[in-house]
């Protein structure tokens, strides 16, 4: 088998744990917003900030600990991309748990598999139909104890019934995992048989994401934005949510993809990170618009154009005078609608 190495930008000392990595973001840009997130769905975004974010995570684990969640206990997730995902993961890292995402599509079936194969003590679920695929097999989940609702008021039950824990039990609970400890287990949507969990240490994220800020630190710049929409049951999607915090930039969700081009427009990110896969739905639908107008060869040449130039950028001599000028022409005539549909803002 061949094999392929890269060497790291950044070395990561064995304590850092993804609890190490809020703290220092925390500590680096405290007032500056980490997170807009909505009420509802035709609300404004709200701006949270590092500091305010944090003191989110704590009051939820919090909430965890007082659940009797011990270090290295599993806690289910099983929900749309939202805000509060986000939040149940950074504060069951810091209630020393081991987060296991559910998708939300997922069957009885798959739900008891995933129950019963992680050990979870405590499942959050978004809605009352999620409660009710797994209540047709929690008698098959014999270590699940509790199950929450977040449409139910999951949150703040959570930081209600953690109230009486002290910090300290936050900051000791925070302090424990290194480098080799697990920090999730993922399933596989799995082709053939059951899903199989893959395990992932707090050192696999951690070292990934400074790593990708020192590498391509250009295109999530402090004070950069972005959405996701992706599954956070996926891995990619959970790179992206982690990403964020050392690279200074700030997160929004979209939990409804109906409603993704008006996410769009509103949070207006500034990089957007995503599976090929919603790529090339974007850009052949666009084609197929063009298409319908009779400008498919100008939506061709177009694409043409920006693949040459952007390959041009490469090169010590970049793009010449001609190649910029056709790039201009194509940026007026299809580019700036493609990036108008991203939000704008996209760069």
């Amino acid at each position: 088998m061949d094999e392929f190495r890269t060497p790291l930008l950044v070395d990561i000392p064995p304590a850092e744990n993804l609890n190490t990595l809020l703290a220092a973001r925390v500590a680096a840009m405290p007032d500056a917003t980490l997170v807009e997130h909505k009420t509802t769905p035709d609300g404004p975004w709200i701006p949270l900030s590092a500091r305010a974010f944090d003191a989110e995570v704590v009051a939820v684990a919090k909430g965890l600990v007082a659940h009797g969640i011990q270090p290295g206990d599993h806690v289910g997730i099983m929900s749309r991309t939202r805000y509060e995902w986000t939040l149940l993961d950074f504060a069951a890292w810091a209630a020393g748990a081991v987060p296991v995402p559910l998708y939300e599509t997922s069957s009885a079936e798959q739900v008891q598999w995933i129950l019963t194969d992680s050990a979870a003590r405590l499942l959050v679920v978004e809605t009352r139909h999620h409660a009710e695929t797994v209540a047709e097999v929690r008698a098959q989940a014999p270590a699940l104890e509790d199950v929450l609702v977040l449409d139910d008021g999951a949150i703040e039950s959570l930081v209600t019934a953690g109230r009486d824990v002290p910090d300290e039990e936050i900051a000791r609970r925070r302090a424990i995992a290194t480098t080799s400890d697990v920090a999730t287990i993922i399933y596989t949507s799995g082709t053939t048989g059951r899903p199989k969990g893959a395990e992932l240490t707090h050192g696999n994220f951690v070292s990934l994401t400074r790593n990708a800020v020192a590498r391509l630190g250009v295109v999530c710049p402090p004070g950069s934005r972005t959405l996701l929409f992706m599954p956070l049951a996926h891995v990619f999607a959970r790179f992206i949510e982690v990403l964020v915090i050392p690279a200074g930039a700030i997160l929004g969700h979209a939990p409804d993809t109906k409603n993704l081009l008006a996410d769009l427009a509103t949070f207006q990110p500034t990089f957007i990170l995503s599976v090929p896969r919603v790529f090339e739905k974007v850009y052949n639908s666009s084609e197929q618009k063009a298409a319908a107008g009779g400008k498919r060869a100008i939506f061709q040449r177009a694409a043409k154009t920006a693949i040459v130039y952007s390959r041009a950028l490469d090169t010590p001599s970049g793009p010449s005078p001609w190649l910029r000028l056709q790039h201009r022409v194509a940026d007026v005539l299809v580019l700036s609608k493609l990036r108008k549909a991203l939000g704008g803002h996209a760069e």
